[in-house]
């Protein structure tokens, strides 16, 4: 392709990452519940590192298709994690070590985000520049919602809501994972 084209894939590929996160209310759910744990910026770097690390691996490794998991599974397990982490702020104190387990949930929804480039079929030349801008893309998206997001909860974090904020985010996103979980078992 020339460069007009490529140019042009790579403003495509951008844009639909950034879609993928947006309308990725799973995802989205499982960023709010990550930052609910977060008690400083510190806390948010880790976690967002982690978790952009890890999917990145497994988004490149299933795209390529080195490794491939059934769809169905992937999204079962992505319900799971967004519980996971809900059920975590709910009954546990385990802010100092968020990272590690967004770490592992970030390897399942990279494979979450390999559907989409993978149910495209597109040819393994515009493979690797579809697969690096869509990855920026989802970054991109990501960061826009953690740098609105995380300076609000923070802010309602330091009040007195704190627990009653807290509590209430995490038991809706617990339903949310919960209910997703569920349904996703049931197209089974």
């Amino acid at each position: 392709a020339g460069p007009s084209e490529t140019l042009d894939s790579a403003r495509r590929f951008l844009l639909l990452g950034m879609e993928h996160i947006v309308t990725g209310y799973d995802h989205l759910a499982f960023l709010v519940v990550l930052l609910v744990g977060a008690a400083s910026l510190l806390d948010v770097v880790k976690i967002v590192t982690a978790f952009t690390v890890a999917h990145s691996i497994t988004l490149a490794l299933a795209t390529f298709r080195i490794v491939s998991l059934a769809p169905l599974l992937i999204e079962s397990l992505i319900a799971f994690s967004i519980a996971w982490v809900a059920v975590e702020n709910l009954l546990l104190d385990r802010v100092h070590r968020r990272w590690r387990i967004t770490f592992v949930f970030g390897l399942v929804h990279g494979f979450g985000f390999s559907n989409v480039l993978r149910d495209m079929e597109l040819p393994r030349a515009s493979l690797a520049l579809s697969l690096f801008t869509f990855n920026a893309g989802v970054e991109i998206g990501q960061l826009f919602f953690v740098l609105v997001t995380f300076p609000l909860m923070h802010r309602l974090m330091r009040t007195h809501w704190h627990a009653q904020f807290s509590l209430a985010c995490s038991s809706v996103v617990l339903c949310l994972g919960v209910y997703w979980f569920v349904q996703r078992l049931l197209l089974a």
